[in-house]
């Protein structure tokens, strides 16, 4: 799951050379919204089980 997000953040941060500003939008998006898969990834991240 960590090296999901590691390559999903190297993405982000390779499409951000563009013009387009991506990752304010996400994160405006997921604090306004709160999705539920993003809820699902914090728990699966933090988990001590």
């Amino acid at each position: 799951m960590r090296f999901l997000c590691f390559i999903t953040l190297i993405l982000i941060s390779i499409i951000e050379v563009g013009p387009i500003p991506l990752t304010p939008l996400l994160l405006i998006w997921v604090v306004l919204l709160r999705p539920q898969w993003f809820y699902n990834l914090v728990l699966k991240i933090y988990d001590k089980h």
